[in-house]
């Protein structure tokens, strides 16, 4: 249609078009979001987004990738950051707020129904999820063997689960964990981690079938019969569990480990969607979801699960508060030399 043709549109169809190119026009806002890709990703894209970009007329990118990955992009974006949102493990996300990656968080209401663990200091987080690391057990092949369910963080030196036992590497949050509560098993900490790497090298080690870090192959060496016991997420065990397989969550009698799931609005980006996509995510509603459809235990107050619901998941502040957290100011400087370490003393 040439020029002169579309000017002779009649003014009927004129004002129909123009205001049906309001929407569409308001629809070309792109709102850019990191985070964690598999079926976080499918989760967010079906169950989350949408109606987001509904009420607020944008559409939003997803770029996948885990927490390593995500730092990585924002690092690698800090003069010109492309990202409006990020979700990542606590670790990261405390290494991304010292490198002044996220910006504050602007106040809203909605930020005084989180639990205290979902705070951060500074206000440029917020967790919008909870993770507690434990153990995931193949209970059909346990039965089959006439084991107990395994209690505590010390039945990872058993030997009778040699060959049977996957653990994340240290680079992995689930990895550092299982670092962390075995050192204190022999009365260190993340401050004292001797006992820890020791205790790998000597007692662990030898049990473990893998260091795995790919949620794909975690489930595979399950599925295939090569593993029985893992170190994992109850996020991930709770995915896990929903396809049918036999696991089942355990949260170790000396504490299971916190993981945060949270979420920052990067430096450098001033688009008001993204503080409003963050603040959506922690209404009742999506933490719902978020529990439901992927396990991640919720952090607002007035989120409500059924019993069969919360089943293997952080929730309630009874359950929640009595998970160990980290020290990640102190962690986070030292962990490239922690990994050349389990590098050089573990997987050798």
């Amino acid at each position: 249609m040439s020029k002169t043709t579309r000017l002779a549109l009649s003014a009927p169809l004129a004002l129909m078009t123009a205001a049906s190119a309001v929407p569409a026009n308001a629809q070309q806002k792109t709102l850019y979001v990191a985070g964690y890709g598999g079926s976080y990703e499918q989760m967010m894209r079906e169950k989350v987004f949408p109606s987001f970009e509904k009420a607020h007329g944008v559409r939003i990118e997803y770029m996948a990738g885990n927490s390593t990955d995500s730092l990585a992009r924002l690092v690698a974006m800090k003069a010109k950051p492309q990202i409006d949102v990020v979700v990542m493990d606590d670790g990261p996300m405390y290494q991304a707020i010292a490198l002044g990656l996220c910006q504050e968080l602007t106040p809203a209401p909605i930020y005084d129904e989180r639990y205290d663990t979902a705070k951060v200091s500074g206000n440029k987080a917020t967790g919008i999820g909870m993770v507690a690391t434990g153990f995931m057990y193949n209970t059909k092949y346990f039965a089959e063997q006439g084991w107990p369910a395994p209690t505590s963080w010390a039945d990872l030196r058993d030997p009778k689960y040699a060959g049977k036992l996957v653990v994340p590497p240290l680079n992995n949050s689930y990895g550092l964990h299982a670092l962390v509560m075995q050192a204190e098993l022999d009365g260190g900490n993340e401050k004292n981690i001797d006992p820890g790497f020791a205790a790998f090298a000597e007692k662990v080690g030898p049990n473990v079938l893998a260091y795995e870090a790919s949620p794909g192959q975690m489930t595979s060496l399950f599925q295939s019969g090569q593993a029985a016991l893992s170190v994992w997420g109850s996020a991930r065990i709770s995915s896990f569990a929903h396809t049918g397989f036999p696991v089942k969550m355990v949260y170790p009698k000396e504490g299971a480990v916190a993981l945060g799931i949270m979420a920052c609005p990067v430096t450098g980006k001033s688009e008001p969607e993204a503080q409003a996509l963050i603040q959506y995510m922690l209404t009742p509603e999506i933490q719902k979801i978020q529990a439901t459809a992927y396990g991640y235990g919720p952090v607002n107050k007035n989120a409500v699960l059924t019993p069969a619901e919360a089943e293997g998941i952080p929730y309630g502040p009874e359950q929640v508060g009595k998970l160990r957290v980290i020290d990640w100011d102190y962690v986070n400087p030292i962990r490239e030399k922690w990994d050349k370490r389990w590098t050089r003393e573990v997987e050798r």
